[in-house]
């Protein structure tokens, strides 16, 4: 039996085991709403059909509402600016060119010409054209060598390094009009489904993201299957700008950069820091309930724990220079993930079956070296910390702890105001086996068992993205919905059979035999600072009360009132109330203004009459109204 979804409701069933997507969309007149479709994790673009095999099979129709399906509209869009460099430029030297999490891409070598807006302006006009031709997508498959004489012929050396990596006999090329490119799909119907383009940067980047490669044109931009859509996208843009998490950072009193300290490397100001232990010491007692046990490891580490891990192969790009001793090739690194840490401190005493599952929990920094361009604020750093965890159990336990995970997830990220997310699982691609270690039927495994937890939640809205698994394991990944309907990823649950073998990591199972654990990698907020900048941008600044670093601000009318104020403080924070006492010689409605600026949940305005009935006037942030009450009335309100 087929069951066909359309925008989250089975619409159609049949028994029918061909599925002709076109037939369907054409019987529905739903032509320009739907891109795609999706089959147990594989996305599909309306020109192929599937034969089912026995069994139940759930078809889901893509629409721009779906992260899958914009990504179709997009992934065509930069075909389309492909076709359009090849138009205005005679060129054929084009890259890669994929959909992002918002929006497009496409680098391209343009041999020494000079990119600038108006040449942007250029190519956007273009894309328009072919846009309104209305092209035709057309998939094909054809023999390796076959796509790789044909792009020899364009004198594109870039796709013909690309498809001699291919693991397969046979690659997938796509053409609209005169264009052709390898791609393995999917697609949208023709390019008159976008309705909206717009380029929005221009930037270098190096070929494979090597810097010993040439340095090529990137292009972004991003598409829309309606004006209107693109008017309400680029009107958030424009109040994302007015919550620019730099800038909030910096009025609030947050955290600052400073050149001599070094690119990506923020310091966290006091306020900042009083924010930063509240946010750590709430996730510390939230894990304990959980049954986790916090560690402490260094900030660097011995080359060779990284070799072991396979991290030096995969990201010693990625690191920063190692570190030499005075001893001849000892050579440590600055901690770039906490995991082979964790690993030794399991290694470092005997466990037996009835000790797991083991769940090491660290606020750990770490370092990367981030390409210059790619710094962003807190949000794209050198150095952070995350909030990480290893869990080590059995393969009986494995999806028990999953489900755990999730749940802990769910809790921290609804603690934080957000309730909009979706889950994205990451799985291996088959064809791509390099980019992973371990063997196929491990990957099986993992793979299946975390589906396997996540379905049974049931109510979670998932989708499946194959190639985007961590080197030794499939991931789950948290994607939540701010303030301005912007997606980020944060939450990560990655699934891992590889560094326990890689560690020789054991425990002595109920036969009394040796057993390699299963170990568990997560980290629900993902890094401190990342998720600082997020909620920044999605709060406005207006973090939640148990969340300010100055929940109250005391203003006395006059220095006359002082005394009183310090024994309104006094009550106050041994309440555990933060509160602060504005002692500057400010009129009152500028300390007011004051404490609106920065942002502080409660004013508690301090004169005669408060003084002399025992009593606080407080003011709430972004209120008019003065409400006097007594002391205790007010604490019990806010605690």
């Amino acid at each position: 039996m087929i069951q066909i979804i359309y925008k989250n409701k089975a619409i159609r069933e049949t028994k029918n085991n061909n599925f002709n997507a076109l037939a369907f969309i054409k019987e529905f007149e739903k032509e320009d709403e739907i891109f795609g479709y999706i089959v147990d994790g594989r996305v599909y673009d309306l020109h192929q059909e599937v034969d089912f095999q026995e069994g139940d099979y759930q078809v889901k129709m893509l629409t721009w509402e779906d992260i899958e399906g914009k990504k179709i509209l997009w992934h065509s869009t930069a075909h389309v600016l492909g076709a359009a460099l090849i138009e205005l430029y005679k060129t054929n030297k084009l890259g890669t060119g994929p959909a992002t999490d918002n929006g497009f891409y496409y680098d391209v070598d343009l041999e020494g010409i000079s990119f600038d807006a108006e040449q942007l302006q250029r190519v956007e006009n273009k894309i328009k054209e072919i846009i309104d031709r209305n092209e035709v997508f057309k998939r094909e498959k054809v023999k390796k060598e076959e796509a790789i004489k044909y792009f020899k012929e364009k004198g594109n050396e870039y796709k013909c390094e690309i498809i001699n990596s291919i693991d397969s006999d046979e690659v997938t090329l796509y053409s609209n009009g005169e264009f052709t490119d390898l791609c393995k799909g999917p697609h949208l119907i023709n390019t008159g489904i976008i309705k909206e383009v717009k380029l929005t940067s221009i930037s270098s980047a190096y070929w494979r993201g090597d810097s010993k490669n040439k340095q090529m044109t990137r292009i972004y931009g991003i598409s829309f299957p309606s004006a209107e859509l693109c008017e309400e996208y680029f009107t958030n843009i424009e109040k994302a700008k007015e919550r620019n998490h730099q800038s909030l950072g910096q009025k609030l009193k947050l955290f600052t950069f400073s050149e001599n300290v070094g690119l990506g490397l923020p310091l966290w100001l006091p306020r900042g820091e009083v924010y930063r232990k509240i946010l750590i010491d709430t996730l510390y007692s939230q894990q304990q309930k959980y049954g986790y046990k916090h560690v402490s490891t260094p900030h660097i580490g011995h080359k060779n724990l990284y070799i072991t891990s396979g991290h030096y192969d995969k990201y010693g790009a990625d690191s920063f220079q190692p570190i030499h001793t005075p001893n001849e090739d000892e050579e440590f690194f600055l901690k770039p993930m906490n995991c082979p840490h964790h690993c030794e401190i399991y290694k470092s005493e005997m466990h037996s079956y009835r000790d797991l599952p083991l769940r090491l929990a660290e606020f750990g920094t770490v370092y990367r070296y981030e390409q210059h361009g790619e710094l962003h604020g807190l949000a794209r750093t050198r150095c952070f910390t995350q909030d990480d965890a290893h869990i080590f159990c059995r393969a009986d336990q494995v999806k028990e702890e999953i489900g755990n995970i999730v749940n802990l997830t769910i809790e921290t990220l609804q603690k934080f105001t957000f309730t909009n997310f979706r889950i994205r699982l990451s799985f291996h691609d088959k064809n791509n086996k390099e980019k992973y270690i371990g063997n196929e039927e491990e990957w099986d495994m993992a793979e299946k068992a975390i589906q396997e937890v996540i379905e049974a939640h049931g109510e979670l809205e998932t989708s499946i993205a194959y190639g985007e698994a961590a080197f030794y394991g499939p991931k789950i990944d948290f994607i939540v919905k701010d303030a301005l309907e912007r997606d980020w990823q944060l939450g990560t649950v990655q699934l891992d059979y590889q560094l326990p073998q890689k560690f020789a990591l054991s425990f002595v199972n109920e036969r009394n035999e040796k057993e390699t654990p299963v170990m568990i990698h997560r980290a629900p907020l993902g890094s401190i600072e990342r998720f600082t900048a997020i909620l920044l941008e999605h709060t406005n600044g207006n973090l939640p009360l148990w969340l300010s670093p100055e929940q109250v601000s005391i203003i006395p009318v006059s220095n006359k009132f002082i005394k009183y104020s310090v024994e309104i403080r006094n009550i106050l924070t041994e309440n555990n109330i933060r509160a602060t006492i504005n002692t500057s010689n400010e009129q009152v409605s500028k300390k007011i203004r004051d404490a609106e600026m920065m942002k502080i949940p409660f004013m508690c305005i301090i004169g005669g009459k408060e003084e002399e009935n025992k009593m606080i006037t407080i003011r709430e942030h972004g209120g008019k109204d003065n409400i006097t009450l007594k002391i205790d009335e007010f604490i019990r309100e806010i605690i």
